[in-house]
């Protein structure tokens, strides 16, 4: 059996239909709510064009040519300056667990201190216990609500870090 090729990169347009598949399934694997979250979004079939301005960047998991997991950062509406949001880090059941999330997680905290930002910051859903615990993992702590205005109304936990 041949090893896989594993690439992390930026996001092309081809990929678009890929990661929605990706996010999409995630949200129905859990049984996660469908709105007000990243499953309605209207960035979420077109993840290359919705993250192509300035200091905006998402990445791809591609395993063998296949989009199997993604995640980006922008900076947080309303608080551009200062903090980044971790934003759309989903991936698929057949990468879960081999630590991908975690690489990716770093990169984009890596790329949000390159880009200038002081503070990251995220939201999820509670039910999705292994994010929450990397975010832990990488220093990032709980916040009574959110900040920002990020059209989510049904994550829940908001989290956040000092770069």
């Amino acid at each position: 059996m041949s090893k896989a090729t594993i690439e992390i990169r930026e996001i092309q347009p081809k990929d678009n239909p890929q990661i929605e598949a990706v996010i999409r399934e995630v949200f129905i694997e859990y049984d996660l709510p469908l709105v007000g979250t990243a499953y309605a979004d209207a960035e979420t079939p077109k993840m290359y064009e919705a993250y192509a301005n300035k200091n905006e960047v998402y990445f791809v998991v591609v395993v063998n040519g296949v989009v199997e997991g993604g995640g980006g950062l922008k900076p947080l509406k309303g608080l551009e300056e200062e903090v980044f949001e971790i934003q759309k880090m989903y991936f698929s059941n057949r990468l879960r667990g081999k630590g991908f999330g975690k690489k990716l997680f770093e990169k984009c905290l890596e790329k949000g201190k390159a880009l200038g930002f002081k503070r990251a910051y995220l939201e999820t859903i509670p039910s999705l216990k292994e994010a929450i615990h990397i975010y832990e993992t990488n220093g990032f702590k709980h916040l009574n609500g959110p900040i920002g205005d990020t059209g989510h109304f049904n994550c829940g936990i908001w989290m956040a870090k000092q770069l």
